[in-house]
């Protein structure tokens, strides 16, 4: 075990020099505006992640290891929760090792531990709920399903999928003799308050902006294109075999089955409960619409333990291999987010699109700021928003048009009688509003490129109009916490 504490805690450093290495993508820089004003919610999702990177940043300066400090550290932490629910529930197996490894080998986990999106709060709450419950079922005492409660609501608090760890505890309590002796008792109650009132300020919230979170997550459930099911479906399985691993994807898969033809132990009912329905309902969405790649990520700290599960030799000589084939995968993931070593065309490559060139970009915008003598630089669109907000040299000031940040308590500035430069992305289209625009001048062109060319082109004016805009924060960087460059 000290072997492999110490590998965790090399992968741990690995991963925080890498976090401070990678630019920000547009999410994570948004988010990070968050930060800068707090609330129990967003339009796009609840305020855990904002909270996560403020804290990050009070500890490392808002510079990237900053943004994403608590990612790395939290994956420490849930690989040793994981690792002991897997021993309470599988006992005897060496669970614990094995379900430490997959879970640090899965690109999907080990490559998302280094940058910061609710998914890392929300998986964090996952295993730690898992963890309170695996004692539970061990035999732990009642004040675990405080534990519970409290990780349940904070999960619920990072991302509204935390609700399917609500309905997997209420399906083991229901459905096992030792669950439903539970129910008798006032513990499970009490969690349950607990996790209530941790969710709580995010339902006020919500009341307050006229349910913009749940409605906008709500609405995804609307969008409804039967005709495009199998590409749906082929998206999300092939997706996940090659964000797990295929080894480890199919490993969880036989573990899963494993528990259904075992469904009368309680153990398995739990691990169950806490997978399949996940799986159930992102499969009936893709019938409809797509799947994001990063959404079934909650059904596998479960299924993980689940594959302790498997004590057929056959499933046993694959464990190893498949670990291995998944370090290799994220470490190529990694190697090129930090390098763009494939060779890839810059304007089709996801790690170049979402990385690469930003800060440069920044700089061209208040190059052409200055040039023109305008008091402002604003864009429409919350990614390249972020960005300009979070590469602005000093004293250049960014606003913001998207309606996202409407609901964000920043300070607001008129636009009428001032000269600003107003940025698109090409592919957005270069017709502006007239009614919100009295006068605009096109400048040109300004051209965000990465090592193997352009990734996009962005449309510039020179604008003059009415109404309001979002003013975004400044960074506040400390030179001594400035990240370095690796590669």
């Amino acid at each position: 075990m000290k072997s492999a504490a110490a590998i965790l805690a090399a992968l741990t450093g690995l991963r925080l020099m890498l976090a401070a290495t990678l630019p920000l993508a547009p999410d994570e820089a948004y988010y990070w505006t968050w930060s800068q004003a707090l609330a129990p919610g967003y339009t796009d999702h609840p305020g855990m992640v904002a909270l996560w990177i403020r804290a990050g940043t009070m500890a490392w300066g808002d510079t990237p290891l900053g943004v994403r400090l608590l990612g790395p550290l939290a994956m420490l932490l849930e690989t040793w929760m994981l690792a002991d629910a897997a021993e309470r529930l599988m006992p005897g197996r060496r669970a614990g090792l094995m379900a430490g490894a997959l879970w640090n080998a899965m690109p999907l986990v080990g490559a998302g531990a280094m940058i910061m999106t609710p998914d890392a709060p929300l998986l964090f709450f996952w295993c730690a709920t898992l963890w309170a419950l695996a004692r539970l079922a061990s035999g732990g005492a009642a004040g675990w399903w405080l534990v519970t409660g409290i990780s349940a609501g904070l999960a619920l608090t990072s991302k509204y999928t935390g609700a399917f760890l609500w309905v997997g505890i209420a399906i083991w309590l229901l459905a096992t003799p030792p669950g439903r002796a539970w129910l008798r008792r006032p513990a499970p109650w009490c969690g349950a308050v607990l996790g209530g009132a941790v969710v709580l300020p995010n339902i006020l919230w919500n009341a307050e902006h006229h349910w913009a979170t749940i409605l906008r997550q709500g609405g995804r459930v609307a969008d409804w294109r039967p005709e495009r099911a199998v590409t749906y479906l082929a998206e999300l399985f092939g997706g996940q075999i090659g964000l797990a691993s295929p080894g480890i994807w199919l490993l969880c898969v036989v573990g899963l089955i494993q528990c259904i033809r075992g469904w009368k132990a309680p153990n398995n009912v739990l691990l169950l409960s806490l997978s399949v329905p996940a799986l159930v309902v992102f499969t009936e969405h893709a019938l409809g619409d797509r799947v994001q790649g990063n959404w079934p990520a909650i059904t596998y700290p479960a299924a993980i333990c689940a594959v302790a599960a498997l004590t057929q030799p056959r499933w046993r000589r694959l464990l190893w291999p498949s670990v291995g084939l998944g370090f290799a995968m994220t470490a190529l993931v990694c190697l090129h987010a930090a390098t763009e070593w494939l060779p890839i065309g810059a304007d089709r490559d996801p790690a170049a699109r979402q990385l690469a060139g930003w800060d440069a970009f920044a700089h061209q915008v208040d190059a052409i700021r200055r040039q023109e003598a305008a008091d402002y630089a604003i864009a429409e669109e919350y990614a390249t928003i972020a960005e300009l907000a979070w590469g602005a040299p000093a004293g250049m000031t960014v606003l913001g048009l998207d309606a996202r940040l409407d609901t964000m308590s920043l300070r607001t500035r008129p636009l009428g009688g001032r000269r600003g430069i107003l940025i698109r992305a090409e592919h957005r289209g270069t017709e502006i509003d007239p009614t919100r625009w009295t006068d605009a001048q096109p400048l040109g062109f300004i051209e965000r490129t990465g090592t193997r060319g352009i990734v996009e082109r962005y449309r510039v004016w020179r604008v003059d109009g009415t109404g309001i805009a979002a003013q975004l924060p400044h960074r506040r960087v400390s030179l001594a916490n400035q990240s370095v460059r690796f590669f």
